[in-house]
């Protein structure tokens, strides 16, 4: 980059900091909602590249093989132009290329404050902004409005996910061809089917874009016995092994099978085996074992209720199965309630039902659940993600560590 060019700084505010489990190993711009991490997803809209993400303390040690860094806000330059944009913006697709201009402006999204166009050698916004930018938008500012949504809540990435696809697919594949599939699949509906390099899919199995468009990245591989409703966006290196999935948002280098729907699963996880899964979201380096299911819906079909750092949150949703943080592993018949949240670096097993909320590193069966020894955790999860040759980084060790430590000192994570 020469020192004039435009970078983007994403933002997690006060609002995306209670997206827990997730929040706690990773910047809310590193979840993938629709076709792309809201981060990824305001890269390609503004084209500009990502200098990092503006996090709370407890994440300093954050860094990924497919992501940018933790940042210092001192360390953001200050002699380039610079895009201070909130992690829950979702950016509309633009028509033409976003003009940002060259004074200090207030940026809007979807009607809502969302960052701060900073020009070369003009200041960047304050703590209080970057802590709360509604409340804290100056006055007489000038505005840049684009259209999109902020997203407010954590199931938001879950309810919403698979329209955003149909939305993703929609700007970006107008001009695709009419769908069509290879002899012995089976494509119903005539919604977009985007197939990128070198996707393999097996004769029986089952496309069916009814009810919106199916986009399968590069390597993406579907065995037999597949159904796949739309809308549903896969990514790269994903295995669909055999079952019924439908509304599904999956990233890289997963496996899926049975009865998955209307979840989303973030990247490197496993749901190798039968069970049900669904209105769920995953984290990274989850494996769930065989059977492991979850409920999504009440017996009196009544709204569902979420732990939040906050305190209990009515969903106003009928269906909502489990949030599952990063790291997490189930033995085999594992069952999660309505509405059960996992922080990260636990193991759960046995034929007891967990609690609700269950506390990071936690190790056990039901309620008996005693704290995970770090160090023999960080080996485990260097153990599994050398499987898929990534490196588990002395950052994120650092970073685990503290969370582990936090745990055991009787802090709120």
């Amino acid at each position: 980059m020469t020192v004039e060019t435009p970078v983007l700084v994403v933002f997690d505010d006060r609002t995306a900091r209670a997206w827990r489990p997730f929040t706690l190993t990773r910047p809310a711009g590193e979840l993938l909602f629709g076709g792309f991490t809201l981060r990824a997803r305001a890269e390609r809209v503004f084209g500009l590249p990502c200098l990092g993400h503006i996090v709370p303390g407890g994440l300093d040690g954050f860094e990924e093989h497919d992501a940018p860094p933790a940042l210092d806000p001192a360390a953001v330059p200050v002699d380039r132009p610079r895009l201070f944009l909130s992690s829950r913006a979702v950016p509309a697709w633009p028509v033409e290329p976003p003009v940002l201009g060259d004074e200090p402006a207030l940026v809007v999204v979807g009607g809502e404050p969302a960052g701060w166009w900073a020009p070369a050698r003009s200041p960047a916004p304050d703590a209080s902004f970057l802590e709360d930018p509604q409340q804290h938008a100056p006055d007489g500012m000038a505005v840049l409005r684009f259209e999109g949504l902020m997203l407010r809540h954590v199931w938001e990435l879950v309810v919403r996910s698979s329209g955003q696809v149909a939305r993703d697919v929609a700007a970006l594949f107008a001009d695709a061809p009419a769908p069509s599939a290879p002899a012995g699949v089976h494509l119903i509906g005539d919604d977009a089917l985007i197939l990128g390099a070198d996707v393999q899919l097996e004769p029986g199995v089952v496309l069916d874009t009814r009810e919106g468009p199916i986009w399968l990245e590069s390597g993406v591989r579907v065995r037999s016995f597949t159904r796949l409703c739309g809308p549903a966006y896969i990514g790269r290196d994903s295995v669909l092994e055999g079952g019924s999935l439908s509304g599904v948002t999956v990233g890289p280098v997963c496996h899926l099978h049975g009865e998955v729907e209307e979840t989303v699963v973030l990247g490197y996880s496993n749901k190798h085996h039968e069970g049900f899964l669904g209105h769920a979201y995953l984290g990274r380096w989850v494996n769930l074992g065989a059977f492991t299911t979850n409920s999504n819906l009440k017996n009196n079909y009544d709204t569902i209720d979420l732990w939040t750092p906050d305190g209990p949150r009515d969903t106003g949703e009928l269906k909502m199965g489990c949030l599952i943080g990063d790291h997490v592993k189930t033995g085999i018949g594992t069952l999660l309630n309505t509405g059960t949240v996992v922080e990260a670096a636990c193991n759960l097993f046995g034929n007891e039902m967990p609690p609700k909320y269950v506390a990071p590193f936690s190790w056990g069966t039901g309620s008996a659940l005693v704290e995970y020894d770090c160090e023999r955790f960080l080996q485990m999860a260097e153990t599994a993600m050398s499987r898929r040759n990534v490196t588990l980084t002395d950052g994120l060790k650092r970073l685990l560590r503290a969370v582990a430590a936090a745990r055991a000192n009787g802090a709120r994570p």
